[in-house]
């Protein structure tokens, strides 16, 4: 079957396909994603999805081991749809993707866009990281 679709907020809707067989609307709260991107992000991720042509595609955010604190994130536009185990959230709009391993690692981390003097990337503020390396891309867990 397809992936868990999620969204920012909790939405509640009826749904009378259920397991009760009543005819009785039951009230279906989906999960909110937990992964944030922020506006800033969203926009920039945007983007880059019309300059590739992939306007429909989603981001995979993923996490590696590597880097000098042990894992370091990951960030690609997903062409080819979910994977098996795959979950699929939605954050201002734009399609998040995560395997089951690395969702582990990045609930409730958000994903954000910065500008600064030298030119601006993506960063990961991630509250399950117990230490972080000065590259911003490397954390420990």
């Amino acid at each position: 079957m397809g992936a868990k679709r999620c969204y920012t907020e909790p939405i509640m809707h009826t749904d009378t396909a259920t397991a009760t067989g009543l005819d009785t609307p039951m009230p279906v709260v989906t999960t909110p994603s937990v992964i944030l991107v922020t506006e800033a992000a969203a926009i920039k991720i945007k983007e880059l999805l019309v300059e590739e042509g992939k306007a429909e595609s989603g981001l995979r955010v993923f996490v590696q081991g590597g880097g000098c604190s042990g894992f370091q994130y990951g960030l690609m536009i997903e062409e080819n749809g979910a994977g098996v185990g795959d979950q699929l959230f939605e954050s201002n709009g734009v399609k998040l993707l995560v395997d089951p391993v690395s969702l582990s690692y990045l609930k409730g981390a958000e994903v954000d866009f910065v500008e600064t003097i030298t030119g601006g990337g993506f960063t990961i503020k991630n509250p399950n990281a117990t230490s972080t390396c000065g590259c911003g891309s490397s954390f420990s867990a």
